[in-house]
């Protein structure tokens, strides 16, 4: 057994951290050629470098019955949106910024998969037989069998047989594309109609850090113009007077630089 200040174990650590170090550089180096050139080979080093964190977070969600193959494959889809979305300039470590979206899409991949409830194969077959012997009881005795009276018949349990009835009842679900109807309502309807959308603050969200940059790029004073009419609620009269200028040079002023944060949020944008 090492000690804890064994030369060749602490020796062992730092040359992990070096190697993670320089792992870490060699990937901030990709993504500033990368946001140069463009150059999708680039793109591919990213990828294969970071690889190993998609095989890391796939692995956690293997034991929910789904094939590790097709996680790989949903987490590299996840991967490649992180590359293309991330920004060098918030300085935040690839990996941190990556494994929420990476995660994101696994999980959706999981909540899409998830209408359609997966019997286990003993209990299909065993409700196979269930309903023919509710069907024979019901022949024979001329009305609808008991509980006890479809478990006698099958030499099973009364909990097996529940059993056997509640995950037939689980399987039948309903498609959200399906078109329903109600009595007086021609139209229909389906359960998607009912469905909220996308939640608009993620998008805000993005849009106000990248506003919070660009303004950051403005003059003192259009900050502080800027500062006086959205945020104090300033009227371009009260700016005017405490700026000591003209109403009309306040209006020209606060024209030029609205105009300036959308040409460079929509360069953003396309960046």
């Amino acid at each position: 057994m090492r000690r804890a200040d064994d030369p060749d174990e602490e020796k062992s650590v730092r040359e992990d951290e070096e190697r993670r170090q320089e792992r870490r550089e060699r990937i901030r180096e990709l993504f500033e050629q990368l946001r140069r050139t463009g150059d999708p080979r680039i793109r591919d080093q990213l990828i294969a470098l970071n690889i190993h964190l998609v095989e890391y977070l796939a692995r956690k969600f293997a034991n929910r019955g789904e094939p590790l193959e097709d996680l790989l494959q949903v987490g590299y889809i996840g991967l490649i949106k992180a590359i293309d979305r991330y920004d060098l300039d918030r300085g935040v470590e690839f990996s941190t910024y990556a494994t929420p979206t990476i995660v994101g899409e696994l999980k959706r991949y999981f909540r899409d998969k998830g209408w359609a409830i997966r019997i286990p194969r003993r209990l299909q077959m065993r409700d196979l037989e269930l309903n023919q012997a509710v069907d024979h009881l019901t022949q024979e005795l001329h009305r609808s069998p008991t509980l006890h009276e479809v478990a006698e018949h099958m030499e099973m349990s009364l909990e097996e047989v529940v059993e056997i009835m509640e995950s037939s009842y689980a399987a039948n679900y309903l498609s959200l594309d399906s078109i329903y109807t109600n009595d007086g309502n021609d139209r229909g309807f389906s359960l998607l109609d009912y469905l909220g959308g996308e939640d608009d603050d993620f998008s805000l969200a993005e849009d106000r850090d990248t506003l919070a940059k660009l303004i950051s790029r403005l003059s003192d004073r259009e900050q502080k113009v800027i500062y006086m009419r959205f945020f104090r609620g300033m009227t371009q009269m009260e700016i005017a007077r405490e700026l000591n200028i003209s109403q009309m040079h306040v209006s020209r002023l606060l024209r030029k630089i609205l105009d300036k944060l959308r040409g460079d949020l929509g360069g953003e944008k396309e960046g």
